[in-house]
């Protein structure tokens, strides 16, 4: 990443000052918000908030927050913003650098701490970097900024995970490691209810689907969909004995609490869907969806007892049936599955962008995530032949 660009040198007076927050409860919601917007719901105040009021997020956990706020000379009010977080390990990023790391350790050389812009936990693409304007002077002084202060915190690395494309290639002209990855999404296209989206299928798929759905309703399971304040706190309750399953079933402690989802559900609830799967009157299956401005978002998911296509019904089919039912664009569903696409989630990149301080390294992770790229490209590819769709619809994008 390069000191200096067209638009931004330091020797120049700069057109930002930058301040470094330690705790997001110390800026107002509102001047948080101003910058982040509402649409793409886990950078709202609130989110980061819970996150970091629950314990969930602290250097006790390995995430010291470090939020970012950029202002013009003489300006109190932010004009941009970063989230950032001072890293003591990769856990709960979804973008895995464990194998750079080993190098670094095999070479006698410290990776961690390092530097993160990112939402914890949460591998969905979004803004990362949150601005009340355009100014082209804004990326330039921040990436120049970032590696005063990844020296001065003696990190190994500043990396933007999950941003938006737009983001990923401005931070790609300005000099950062541009990764590829993949995960899986669904895209409404006009359809008016699951039966129509199933006429997208081959019939051999559409077969396969209904009788997945059959099974579930055979075996004897109802589904209730709450929104907002519907979900009470005894539901987060027992949701989070779902979500906490989940972990526990391979011997790990979970990242979130029980307080952190009580905390959303009072501060966010018109971004929260909440899906229960029901036998007898009892909740044994529920995932927890977030609303964005045009997509839908899934999240967490877990249940008391297992059955047969349970996960798919839960996770998939009733996520898309809402938002069919309220025109939604797409589900973001997160990292990983390939067992999604026969279910007509298309495989899309993702991206990440990575500063490295050391030039031999840097060197060798260059070429790293170019040979992996290539892989994932193709992966996409012959991912994509595997969609269900019918001849000539199988390539419908968003």
């Amino acid at each position: 990443m390069p000191a200096a660009s067209s638009s931004y040198s330091p020797s120049c007076s700069p057109p930002y000052t930058c301040r470094v927050v330690r705790r997001i409860a110390d800026i107002p919601a509102t001047v948080w918000d101003a910058l982040a917007g509402t649409e793409y719901p886990f950078l709202c105040h609130a989110f980061l908030l819970a996150l970091e009021e629950s314990g969930c997020v602290s250097a006790n956990t390995g995430w010291q927050p470090l939020h970012l706020l950029f202002s013009h000379p003489g300006e109190d009010t932010p004009c941009a913003a970063l989230p950032l977080y001072l890293k003591a390990h990769s856990m709960g990023e979804y973008v895995f650098d464990w194998s750079w790391a080993d190098a670094y350790q095999r070479y006698g050389v410290a990776y961690y701490p390092k530097l993160v812009s990112a939402v914890p936990f949460t591998p969905c693409a979004g803004p990362r970097v949150l601005r009340r304007d355009n100014d082209p002077a804004l990326l330039p002084f921040l990436c120049a900024h970032m590696q005063t202060l990844a020296r001065d915190l003696d990190a190994s690395s500043w990396h933007v995970l999950f941003p938006e494309p737009a983001l990923g290639e401005a931070l790609g002209a300005q000099g950062l490691l541009r990764r590829t990855g993949c995960q899986y999404q669904w895209f409404n296209h006009g359809y008016a209810s699951f039966e129509h989206y199933l006429e997208s299928f081959n019939s051999r798929k559409r077969k396969n689907l209904r009788k997945e759905r059959e099974k579930v309703r055979d075996a004897g399971f109802t589904f209730a969909q709450l929104e907002g304040a519907a979900i009470t706190p005894a539901l987060w309750e027992r949701f989070y004995t779902f979500y906490a399953s989940t972990y526990h079933a391979r011997g790990r402690k979970p990242y979130l609490t029980l307080d952190f989802f009580q905390r959303l559900g009072n501060t966010l609830p018109e971004h929260l869907l909440l899906i229960l799967a029901q036998r007898e009157g009892q909740p044994l299956a529920g995932a927890l969806y977030f609303k964005g401005g045009d997509t839908l978002y899934g999240r967490y998911w877990g249940c008391t007892q297992e059955s047969q296509f349970l996960h798919f019904e839960t996770c998939y089919y009733q996520g898309i049936d809402y938002c069919i039912r309220h025109g939604l664009a797409r589900i973001d569903s997160g990292a990983q599955g390939e067992h999604k696409i026969q279910r007509g989630f298309k495989p899309v990149p993702t991206w990440s962008a990575h500063w490295i301080a050391r030039s031999d390294f840097r060197r060798a992770i260059a070429e790293f995530v170019e040979e992996e790229e290539r892989h994932v490209h193709g992966y996409l590819e012959q991912a994509a032949e595997y969609l269900p769709f019918r001849k000539g619809l199988e390539l419908s994008s968003d």
